[in-house]
């Protein structure tokens, strides 16, 4: 079968080295399943070709000289619209008239909260390195700033992987070391700690700002497959919901939370398990994605939140926001 334009010069590149080969065969992977989704909505290929084409070169510049991300990274939208290009990106694999958005009612309360200058932190489930898209996307027609202001924390593997960060620099981003990596290698641990003490900083003075969405996946990774091929949702860590909490009461303005739910899991599912090396495998099935957002949550009364003992209940507060993700999933 003959070369597409954009697998001829992809394969040049990779023959005469300006991109590695893995990096090259991934992007390759990625791009044909790009395709087959676009096939099976009647939707040619070659009219993604510009921008594939423009992916490469992205790719190819960060491998050469990597876009270093600051501990909290705005959007870039010019001279290069990164945020349009990572949706522009996503969108034909979203099958839209399947997909839902649910809890429109919270979603007008937490856009009052931020016209407000309150802010509203998202405790939130995590499936694919697409999720910051997915919500914009779902989010864009009704509440464009807040689907185009949204702040993710992001973990580091986004803003490290050549692949992953043409889409990331269209985000508003904390840059966080997730639990998953800070402890690889073991000589950067106190220098990844570092790192995240600077982006605590940032945080706390945006939730005094006020205004401000942020997004976090208190699993600190990304949902994966089980045995019998079942999409479970990660459990959520009691510290990094502890944390989360203790930074919001020391702002100036208040914060309210609500949780999450995302079903996003066939537009680019992770690897079966966790992987430390960069460069793993980007397979999209395209279809519908279902977000869902809950009532807000009172991070005082909760189930068990009569426990004595502090470290029992901070788990007790965690598993019951874990239930709430769960039950809108």
């Amino acid at each position: 079968m003959a070369k597409t334009v954009f697998e001829e010069k992809l394969f040049a590149d990779i023959a005469n080295g300006s991109l590695p080969e893995k990096i090259g065969l991934t992007l390759h992977g990625f791009y044909t399943s790009h395709a087959k989704v676009l096939q099976k909505k009647n939707i040619s290929p070659d009219k993604f070709t510009p921008l594939f084409l423009g992916y490469l070169e992205n790719v190819k510049r960060q491998c050469k000289t990597p876009f270093s991300f600051e501990p909290y990274h705005k959007k870039i939208r010019s001279p290069y619209d990164y945020y349009k290009f990572g949706n522009d990106f996503i969108d034909p694999l979203i099958d839209r008239e399947k997909s839902t958005l649910n809890g429109i009612a919270q979603i007008d309360k937490i856009d009052e909260y931020i016209k407000k200058k309150h802010n509203v932190v998202l405790f939130a489930n995590h499936q694919t390195e697409a999720d910051p898209q997915a919500i914009s996307l779902m989010l864009e027609k009704d509440y464009p700033e807040l689907a185009e202001e949204m702040i993710f924390v992001a973990g580091d593997r986004v803003v490290t992987d050549p692949l992953a960060i043409p889409f990331s620099m269209g985000r508003n981003l904390l840059c966080i070391y997730s639990k998953n990596y800070i402890d690889n290698p073991p000589e950067q641990k106190a220098t990844k700690q570092q790192h995240n003490k600077i982006t605590m900083q940032h945080m706390k003075n945006l939730l005094s700002e006020g205004g401000h969405c942020i997004y976090v996946a208190p699993s600190g990774g990304r949902d994966r497959t089980n045995k019998e091929g079942v999409v479970e949702i990660a459990a959520f860590d009691p510290k990094s919901i502890e944390l989360f909490y203790l930074m919001t009461q020391k702002a100036d303005m208040p914060t309210h939370f609500f949780p999450l739910a995302l079903d996003t899991h066939t537009i680019l599912p992770p690897p079966e398990t966790i992987q430390i090396e960069l460069g793993e495998t980007r397979t999209t099935k395209g279809g519908a994605i279902h977000i869902s957002f809950g009532t807000e949550i009172d991070m005082e009364n909760f189930e068990g939140s009569d426990i004595k003992e502090k470290s029992e209940r901070r788990i007790s507060r965690a598993n019951s926001i874990w239930k709430k993700v769960c039950s809108m999933y």
